[in-house]
């Protein structure tokens, strides 16, 4: 029975138990690596992170498999208070796949790593680059308390990136935009400013995002929604 008190090894050997070959391969549409995928669904694995509990040593001990599942599940499981920022760079050395990083993103904003934007956004590997902006992306709608100007001050790292083309970089460095100009009416005035400047650009990597950003934050549905 998993509980509480499972170990890694007991929850790896479950995760296994659930191997799925035929949700291995639908899971291959969506862009997740595949390799050491065991085809379990995200719903599955927070609810199984429910029942398991959160446990730091646990979640390190699952990061230390190559298994999809484990990682995920050592995202879910971890305790963002204890998580380090020497602990979240070593997990970043691994990252090969959007799904993890947006995930283990939202953890990191949460343990207040803010201090790793800079540092991820300055890595030349494309998903270690993608989780400065994914981190962005998710601190604009999850740290309501936050003042705006921390969220503007990161608009000067998407503009200087705004022309790197590969595919999981131009895509988060968009929603970084487009979620700091949809935080409120406040942040929409310099984050469209922005979006239309890049939209202008030369470069066809920072019109596409700014292009995107634009139509976005424009939108009649959005400016309903946006506070003031």
């Amino acid at each position: 029975m998993i509980g509480p008190a499972s170990t890694a090894a007991a929850l790896i050997e479950h995760l296994r138990s659930l191997r799925s070959e035929a949700a291995i391969a639908g899971m291959a549409r969506f862009g997740i690596v595949t390799q050491t995928a065991l085809g379990i669904s995200t719903p599955d694995l927070r609810a199984l992170a429910r029942i398991a509990g959160n446990d730091h040593h646990r979640a390190l001990q699952l990061w230390q498999s190559d298994i999809r599942e484990a990682r995920m599940l050592a995202i879910y499981t971890a305790e963002p208070r204890k998580l380090t920022e020497a602990e979240a760079r070593c997990w970043a050395e691994d990252f090969n796949s959007w799904e993890v990083v947006d995930t283990a993103a939202d953890l990191f904003v949460e343990a207040r790593l803010l201090s790793l934007i800079d540092i991820f956004a300055a890595d030349e590997r494309e998903y270690v680059r993608r989780t400065a902006f994914a981190m962005i992306a998710g601190a604009a709608v999850h740290m309501k308390e936050e003042p705006d100007s921390t969220l503007l001050a990161w608009l000067q790292l998407i503009e200087k990136h705004a022309t790197d083309p590969r595919n999981f970089v131009r895509k988060a460095v968009n929603w970084a935009l487009r979620n700091i100009g949809k935080r409120n009416r406040r942040c929409r005035v310099p984050a469209l400013s922005l979006a239309r400047k890049l939209g202008a650009a030369e470069d066809k990597t920072a019109r596409w995002i700014g292009k995107d950003a634009v139509r976005e934050l424009t939108d009649e549905k959005v400016l309903a929604r946006l506070k003031p």
